[in-house]
């Protein structure tokens, strides 16, 4: 298997041009692309593997997302994944995604539940097809569209897990303390009482 690069910020951008974000099945990949990125999340924990594999004790519903203010006042979302590859069976793990002043992942998540409206027992990142049945983003779809994007742009294919390496790189490269990183990228057990507060000061708009 091709060694897996890491997604940068220029190819979110390249992303972005390319996408119209007004379109259900767009607006999905962008919220996807961002939380992947900046929530240095696993692929699998934002797509199913099937349309009919979705199950809502498994994967991230609308009714998993908390959006709320810090006690510094900024906005943030968390994500409660109802099972995580390093979690126990039956215990929850939690992903803080802070605002960014460009290419913010709040802003994706805010476009994605307003151009694809759906019930809190619905997946988390989904869209609705030509028939306007609400659909799960199957994993190979996404990575496919957009790694044919990236091609598109001269950068080679690249994988599901280049977004979750790709946060933590620029993370790194921003001089964000790997403590940070690691406890933010769930990589082991841990706790940090607020972390949503944490997240925001250490993490949040990185991008300017």
């Amino acid at each position: 298997m091709p060694p897996r690069l890491p997604i940068t910020i220029r190819m979110l951008l390249a992303l972005r041009l390319s996408l119209k974000v007004e379109r259900p099945f767009d607006a999905c990949i962008w919220a996807i692309a961002l939380s992947a990125f900046w929530g240095m999340m696993r692929f699998g924990e934002v797509s199913v593997k099937t349309v009919k594999s979705f199950d809502g004790k498994l994967h991230l519903k609308r009714s998993d997302i908390f959006l709320g203010r810090d006690l510094d006042g900024k906005p943030y979302a968390r994500l409660d994944l109802p099972s995580a590859k390093t979690a126990k069976p039956g215990r929850t793990q939690s992903v803080f995604i802070t605002e960014q002043s460009n290419i913010c992942r709040l802003a994706a998540l805010r476009n994605l539940f307003n151009v694809v409206p759906a019930r809190a027992t619905d997946p988390l990142f989904s869209w609705t097809d030509d028939k306007g049945n609400i659909q799960p983003m199957v994993k190979q779809t996404a990575i496919k569209f957009i790694n044919d994007i990236l091609t598109g742009w001269g950068w080679g294919t690249s994988f599901g897990h280049s977004f979750r390496i790709g946060g933590a790189s620029y993370f790194l490269a921003q001089k964000v303390d790997p403590e940070i990183i690691r406890i933010a990228g769930r990589s082991y057990k841990t706790y940090i009482r607020a972390f949503e507060l944490t997240a925001s000061r250490h993490m949040g708009n990185l991008s300017e």
